[in-house]
């Protein structure tokens, strides 16, 4: 059974197709494809709330190519969510039926919880009865969502993201809203651990050097990273630490909302497992076409 999932969001966009097998009761899911294209569609939408003519073109554009891959590798079933950028933008559901119409690739404009949600299913076998934080950092807003026991007891979406930090204008009045978020939902004898995912949260934890098999970061280490990265110029940060373009200059401000989050939460310990949207994406599609196997 080949899957694929698709993830439009504000910074970037992610197709991934996977390929799932089953052999002595044992289930292998194996990536056949991975791309991501930064098509930054929020730097058009945070400022002026509508995606550019030129970005738009571009983005049917990916949307075929994206649809020419599904056809080619034969998915079974696919799954194309967007978030943020699409869901604010004046223009979203229109482009989104463009690409129906013209392409028949469907798409989801999901909103701020169901988007926590898909995350979230992807990230069960990292929590157990202790309290947990995850602290969900995308271009155009910032999902949290808060465990005890097993159980989701509080979630919550923010107008908090990398590509909108990235002039500094997110009102006061936000970043109070999340830390009172934190605050009234977690109590400092919890001693809450956080679970960290996103693109940027993945690659300052590759910065860190990690030792084999640690998959968590302190928010010392975060901090020691985010200097080390301000200590170069954004070119810089390109030609000597290799970083991609659309990735060099969102780190800083990703790096500034977790050590947000955490600091609120006073939380010493992060959990990086490197999952996100697609992975909750795949969930679903293995869930449903499971399904439809035994009913068969």
């Amino acid at each position: 059974m080949k899957l694929a999932a698709v993830d439009i969001g504000s910074n970037a966009i992610r197709l991934q197709i996977t390929n799932v097998t089953h052999y002595e009761d044992k289930t292998t899911f194996k990536k056949l494809e991975y791309l991501r294209f930064p098509l930054r569609l929020g730097m058009d939408v945070f400022h002026v709330q509508k995606i550019s003519d030129k970005n738009r073109r571009k983005f049917v554009k990916l949307m075929k190519a994206f649809k020419l891959l599904i056809d080619l590798y034969e998915v079974d079933d696919y799954m194309v969510c967007a978030t943020s950028a699409m869901r604010e933008s004046a223009n979203g559901k229109e482009i989104a039926d463009e690409v129906k119409q013209d392409i028949g690739l469907k798409i989801q404009i999901i909103d701020g919880n169901r988007e926590a949600e898909l995350i979230n299913l992807a990230l069960w076998s990292y929590i157990d009865e202790k309290p947990y934080l995850h602290i969900d950092v995308g271009g155009g807003s910032t999902e949290l969502n808060i465990y005890k026991n097993k159980q989701k007891i509080a979630s919550k979406s923010f107008k908090i993201g990398s590509v909108r930090a990235l002039d500094d204008n997110i009102p006061l009045s936000v970043w109070k809203s999340m830390n009172k978020f934190i605050e009234e939902n977690i109590t400092n004898k919890d001693k809450i651990t956080c679970i960290g995912t996103g693109g940027n949260i993945n690659k300052i934890f590759e910065l860190s050097n990690p030792a084999k098999n640690k998959r968590y970061i302190s928010p010392e280490k975060i901090k020691e990273i985010k200097e080390y990265l301000e200590s170069f110029s954004y070119e810089d940060r390109i030609n000597k630490l290799n970083l991609n373009p659309d990735r060099a200059d969102v780190i800083i401000p990703a790096s500034k909302i977790y050590l947000a989050a955490m600091t609120a939460a006073a939380s010493k310990k992060m959990i990086v497992p490197d999952v996100g949207l697609k992975d909750g994406l795949m969930n679903v599609l293995y869930e449903r076409n499971k399904i439809k196997k035994v009913v068969k």
